[in-house]
Parts: structure tokens; sequence; C-alpha cells
């Protein structure tokens, strides 16, 4: 019992450092997708670990994960088309109005 709230506890953190990297890493897009996964995997685990616990069926643990590796795929492709057209990932070389 013991293992699973330290498992929670230490999931929570793992969510609030990739908001803490989120909030910090505004300028580069790289940056932010990797912090953005980073919360959907603790988001993933916290999910893991409710439905284990309370439900015993993690069957929509797989519609998460699926939902994860759309959101990551369409932010790679985002980060493509930026490098392609402004030649970097870093917002300040970005311009709305270009």
């Amino acid at each position: 019992m013991k293992t699973l709230f330290s498992w929670l506890f230490f999931s929570i953190y793992m969510f609030f450092s990739g908001l803490v990297s989120f909030s910090l890493n505004r300028k580069h897009l790289l940056l932010l997708l990797l912090s953005l996964e980073f919360i959907v995997l603790s988001l993933f685990s916290m999910i893991i670990y409710f439905l284990n616990f309370f439900f015993g069926e993690i069957y929509f643990s797989m519609i998460f994960v699926s939902m994860g590796v759309c959101e990551g795929a369409l932010g790679l492709s985002v980060l493509v088309s930026m490098v392609r057209t402004h030649g970097g990932d870093n917002f300040q070389s970005f311009s709305v109005l270009w």
C-alpha cells in the first residue's frame, strides 16, 4: 500500500515538474513538445494507478495513449513545417505578420 501511494506522489511530482519546464521553455517548440509529452506520460501513470486501484479495468488507458500519440504526431508535423518555413524552432524568429 505504501508503494502505491509513493507511485502516486511520484507521478504528481512528474506532472508539476513537467508544468514548470513547459512554462520555463517558451522559446523553443521542441522543448515545449518534450515537456508536453512528459506531462502526458505522468498523466498516463496516474490514470493507470487510479484505474488499477479503484476499478480494475485499464481499457481507457489505451484510448488515452492513442490520443497522446496523435498529439505527439501533430506537434512534430507543426515542428517540421516551422523548421522548413522559418529555418528553426525558435519562436523569436517566427512572426505572425510575415
